[in-house]
This record gives C-alpha cells, structure tokens and sequence, in this order.
C-alpha cells in the first residue's frame, strides 16, 4: 500500500506530466496509457470498457471530486506532520492512511485504485487531439509464452498469497471461492499494448478503452487457484531452512470480513497474548514463539487488507473492444497476429498455473 502523495505524484499527476511532454513533440502519433482494470472501485456485474470523466465523480453524499483539493490536502497533512516533527515511519504510515481514508471517501477501495483513476481523468481532460489509448489490464502474472513461458520479476497480485502458503505461512484466508479472479499474463498485455499503438497511431481525437483480462472470455475462480495451488506444492512442496519439505494444508477459506476476524481473534490473537505475558515473564522459556507467531498474523493481516478489493470482486471485465482490435489485426495481418498473441481463450489454467506460473515464481522470484 503506497502513501497518498506518492501514488498522487506517480499515477495521478505522472500521467499528466507524460501527456505535457508528448504533446510538445511534434511528430506524436498518439498517448498510450498504462491504467488498471480496477479503477472500476467495487462495482459489480459486467463492467464495459467506458472512460471516466471527472466531472461525473460524485460520492454517496454528493461531493464532487476535486484533483486540486486533494493536493493541497496532502500538502497541509504533510506540513502539519513536519511542524509536529513526526519521524519518517510516523509520517509515512500517516500518508497511507489519509489515501485510504480519501479513496473510500470518494467509493475507491484504496489509494492505487483511486490515484490510478485521477490519472485516467486528468488524460481525457486535458489530451485535446492527440489520440489516447487507455490500456487497463486485470492482474497481470508471469509470461505465457515471451521471450519464455514463467518469466516474471517480483511478486504481483496474488502471488504474494500463493508463495505464503508455499511456505506454509498461511493456514487461514479471506475471499470468495467462487468469485473470479482476473489473471492475465504479461506478455499478452505487452502484445496488446503493441497492438493498439499501431491500430491508433494518428488517430486524432480519438479516446479509446481496451480492458486486457480473462474474466469475460476465460474465467477461473479463487477455489480453482486455490486447489491448483494446493495441488501444486503437496507434489512439489518448498524446502524450509532445516532443508524437510514444508508440508502444507488447504487451510480455511472465508468468505467475509466478519467471519474471518473472529476465527483470526479466536484462533491467534487470544492466544498470543498469553504467549506474550509468558515472553515477558520468562523470555527465555518461549525463545522466539511469540515473534514468529506475531509476524505470521500480521503478514496474513497485511495480505488480507491488500487484496480484499481483489479476491472478494463481484465484477467481470467485458472486453469487447480488445476483441474487436484482436479482429482487426487477425484479418489486416496473419503473421502479426501469430506474434502478438493475447487472446485469454488460448489459456490452459491448469496447465499454465501448474506448471508455468508456479514453477517461474519459484525459479525467478524465490531464486530456487
């Protein structure tokens, strides 16, 4: 989770910032921008790929969104914490919390979400005729093919739940087994990008929204993942640092916040307050119990808050416009259709969560 100025800096006014800078070039055939599919916020249903306009962006209450304001907010938050002489830390989870407060405030479920959208709006608005492309992809994981299949650097999306429970870290999580997650592999957002840049070039005045996903055309579900997953490393399980296998379970599934925090409070925390009292009374009893049972609860706490947004999604992205540009370019082009491939309806998810997806976290991300 960023802090609020620097998701405004980078994703709001960076966007911004690109589209001044394009439009003093003179041979600039057009913008392409980068975006997410979840600048949606919480809404359900069939979403269709439609631009936002920020004069249309009123919350529950009526208040309109003003891009302005929320800058000279965080400004007079951040003098406030200097004058205050607030350390760095204090300072910085500060900022994270004022972007969630003002992300929800506005019907956003967090600051990356919410800075992303401004972003989109500031573009249509202030893009005159250079022609824009808008290119929300879902949750991107590791290659399906380019330049080979499993390639990925860092943890993305769900992937940070998928190496936790690998590890054995995670025995409890919060989502809806039958709600679809959105997973698409880079390489067929890359080729997407490609594709719409020479579908667009010149184009002038032209907005144009393609959502990049699988969703609509090739869905899979949270407990299908889960399953592969499970699957997955009971086959081929992680070695821990006393080099046995780690033996990992299903675990429990919820499907609410609710339920989820009293079976955590129940289960964990009661219990790690005794442990705690006992650590503070003989520390050298408990050796180092209660940190690594704390750290654990907090990690699937931090997972939990990151990707509820996500993994509890009623959404799913229509895509119909990126069919549309698949069409286009098959019948213009046979051979760069072949090498521009990003149709979600070619992925086996069994095949490629089992045996690419895993098994390139494990070799590019976790170094094994």
């Amino acid at each position: 989770m960023k802090r609020y100025d620097v998701g405004l800096g980078i994703n709001t006014f960076g966007a911004l910032n690109v589209l001044h800078f394009a439009k003093k070039c003179i041979r600039a055939q057009l913008l392409l921008h980068v975006s997410t599919a979840y600048v949606c916020g919480e809404k359900q249903g069939v979403l269709p790929e439609n631009l936002f306009f920020l004069e249309d962006i009123r919350n529950n209450d009526g208040l309109r969104l003003d891009i302005n304001l929320e800058r000279e907010l965080i400004k007079q938050r951040l003098k406030e914490l200097n004058e205050q002489d607030c350390s760095e830390e204090d300072i910085t989870l500060a900022m994270k919390e004022l972007g969630m407060e003002r992300a929800k405030l506005h019907g956003w479920p967090n600051t990356y979400v919410f800075t992303k959208s401004m972003g989109e709006m500031l573009l249509g608005n202030h893009k005159e005729n250079l022609p824009l492309v808008i290119i929300r992809p879902t949750m991107i994981t590791s290659t399906f093919s380019e330049p080979f299949p499993g390639w990925i650097e860092g943890l993305r999306t769900l992937d940070s739940v998928v190496v936790a429970f690998g590890k054995g870290r995670l025995k409890c999580f919060l989502a809806d087994p039958n709600s679809v997650l959105d997973l698409i592999p880079v390489d067929m957002v890359a080729n997407a990008m490609v594709t719409a840049a020479t579908i667009h070039a010149g184009n002038l005045g032209s907005q144009t929204v393609y959502h990049v996903g699988s969703s609509f055309k090739n869905p899979i579900t949270f407990e299908q993942v889960h399953d592969l997953a499970a699957r997955y490393f009971t086959i081929n399980p992680l070695v821990g640092r006393d080099g046995s296998p780690i033996i990992v379970s299903k675990g429990t599934i919820f499907s609410t916040m609710a339920q989820f925090s009293f079976y955590v409070t129940l289960r964990y925390k009661l219990p790690l307050q005794m442990l705690r009292v006992m650590d503070i009374i003989y520390p050298w009893w408990t050796g180092n119990k209660y940190r690594d049972i704390d750290r654990k609860i907090k990690l699937a706490m931090r997972l939990v808050e990151l990707y509820r947004p996500y993994v509890l999604f009623q959404g799913i992205f229509d895509d119909s416009n990126t069919e549309v540009m698949r069409l286009k370019i098959k019948e213009a082009n046979e051979e760069m259709n072949g090498l521009f491939q990003f149709d979600p309806k070619t992925i086996d998810w069994e095949d490629y969560i089992t045996t690419i997806h895993i098994p390139g976290l494990i070799t590019y991300v976790l170094k094994k």
